[in-house]
């Protein structure tokens, strides 16, 4: 089974192919259904060109899969010159009018049916077979049962389906509540997830109650409807409305019909105990939905769901497998579910609010630095602190040193070599604490090393010290923007995400 994961810019794309992904889906600027994603612009298809000779095996999709008006072709065809310039070799289209051109202009890339087209039955797979699609990602409500007959009917057809991940209330994704609400269009990729908010249901009794005979009232009851239960005739009255909570006053008409109708957020997606019965079913190929998502998320459940193959497919035993696969509880979630695939009931459940993680994302691994240049740098800086402070008046040295004793962080130590010891780039993202000297070790943020093979490493503020690259210095602390090197025993190497737990 392939897994594909999300890639909303290049550092995603990478991780995602680090941690183990067959294939990332990305999207370009102003054709993708996530466009708050960084998505890909300007030169960035050069350092992807790198990144895929660095990983041959890997592919790479492009997500194409916005409804196309007739100025979006028009700007698509003014930029095939840009989208040649990137490896792709894949499409991924729900627009019908968009096959002819695709197949037109990259004839060595393939075509797979996004989602957005709804495709659940054996028909209709059938029928963008002959129009030349290679791979369908079916329907999030399609149900395991369902996608067993797809495949039967149509065995050479690849059939892609979601496995974590983001789900949406509307039709597989078809919602216009955003559109309604902000002017946002979900379809044109720029949803502003309404229903996700946090929604009061109010009742304008007026209507109703006029009805009843009883005197009637013009401002909705500004409380929660009590009980599990709201009357029958309550719901199908058309009195009920929802105030989201950052609109007060705007009120959102809910009428209840025969089905229960959602309006709220869903649960999110979670199929990494269930990846045999999506094999049996003839899934070829599991994909985990979020291009918005963080650096750590992709990198963490990228690797939970290699780990959960690999262990199904026999490449690893299930207890190696188990320790990552518990990862995914460590990032920011809602409460998870199977979605359709064994039955609406669970995929009827709504939810509000996410998890938030027990760990903060504190930094990227990079590139291991020659020892020896930072060595001397600190050397030198020691070298040049103490002839200035030769070349001092008495009086002057005395004030000097006092002030340095007072105010240490003026004169931080520079590093000192250790041996078994190696500095790491430290790309840092998130700020974290250190002591200044060996002495005050506790005073260190303790931090979590994660890697494509590693759970987590962990280190005390014993096993590492931050260093300032251009002088030597050891550092108290770092933040995003700070050049900084991490001075370790540990064995770190490139592409290690660095956390804290909060």
């Amino acid at each position: 089974m392939e897994l594909v994961a999300p890639a909303g810019n290049y550092d995603k794309l990478y991780y995602a192919y680090t941690y183990g992904a067959d294939a990332a889906y990305i999207g370009l600027k102003n054709f993708s259904l996530r466009v708050k994603a960084d998505n890909f612009h300007q030169q960035e298809y050069e350092k992807i060109i790198k990144l895929k000779e660095q990983y041959p095996q890997k592919k790479l999709f492009c997500a194409l899969n916005i409804t196309f008006h007739n100025r979006d072709i028009d700007k698509f065809l003014s930029e095939l010159d840009y989208f040649r310039s990137y490896p792709i070799d894949s499409f991924i289209i729900q627009d019908i009018g968009m096959v002819n051109l695709i197949q037109k202009h990259f004839p060595q890339a393939n075509l797979h049916l996004s989602t957005q087209a709804n495709c659940i039955n054996r028909e209709a797979v059938k029928l963008y077979r002959q129009l030349g699609f290679k791979r369908v990602v079916l329907g999030r409500e399609a149900s395991l049962a369902e996608i067993k007959e797809i495949k039967d009917a149509v065995p050479d057809m690849e059939l892609e389906a979601f496995g974590h991940g983001a789900m949406c209330i509307a039709y597989s994704g078809r919602c216009l509540l955003s559109s309604y609400m902000t002017g946002r269009s979900a379809n044109g990729g720029a949803c502003s997830h309404s229903c996700r908010w946090d929604y009061n249901l109010l009742t304008s009794k007026s209507d109703f109650i006029h009805a009843a005979g009883k005197k009637q009232e013009t401002e909705p009851e500004r409380n929660f409807l009590g009980g599990p239960v709201v009357d029958k005739e309550l719901a199908q009255s058309g009195t009920l409305v929802l105030e989201e909570k950052k609109r007060p006053g705007e009120f959102f008409p809910v009428f209840e019909g025969d089905d229960f109708t959602a309006i709220l957020s869903s649960k999110d997606l979670c199929m990494i105990d269930h990846l045999e019965d999506m094999r049996a079913a003839g899934v070829d190929s599991l994909k985990v939905e979020g291009r918005m998502k963080s650096v750590y998320y992709v990198a963490l459940v990228t690797r939970a769901y290699r780990k959960a193959i690999d262990a199904l497919e026999g490449r690893i035993s299930q207890e190696e497998a188990t320790p990552f696969v518990q990862e995914l509880y460590n990032t920011s979630h809602r409460a998870f579910g199977t979605g359709f695939y064994y039955g609406p009931d669970d995929a009827n459940q709504t939810t509000s609010g996410a998890t938030t993680s027990p760990y903060d994302l504190c930094a990227a691994v990079g590139e291991q630095v020659d020892s020896s240049q930072i060595l001397q740098q600190a050397a030198q800086t020691q070298a040049t602190r103490e002839q200035e402070l030769e070349a001092m008046h008495p009086a002057a040295r005395a004030a000097r040193e006092a002030d340095y004793a007072a105010h240490p962080e003026k004169c931080p130590p520079v590093v000192q070599p250790k041996d078994g010891w190696s500095f790491f780039d430290y790309d840092s993202m998130n700020k974290i604490s250190t002591s200044k000297s060996s002495n005050n070790a506790e005073e260190a943020t303790d931090l979590q090393f994660i890697a494509p093979d590693t759970v987590a490493l962990t280190a005390t503020g014993a096993d590492y010290q931050l260093v300032n690259p251009a002088t030597g210095e050891l550092m108290e602390w770092v933040c995003h923007g700070h050049p900084c090197l991490i001075y370790t025993h540990l064995p770190l190497a490139k592409g290690m995400l660095v956390r804290n737990r909060v």
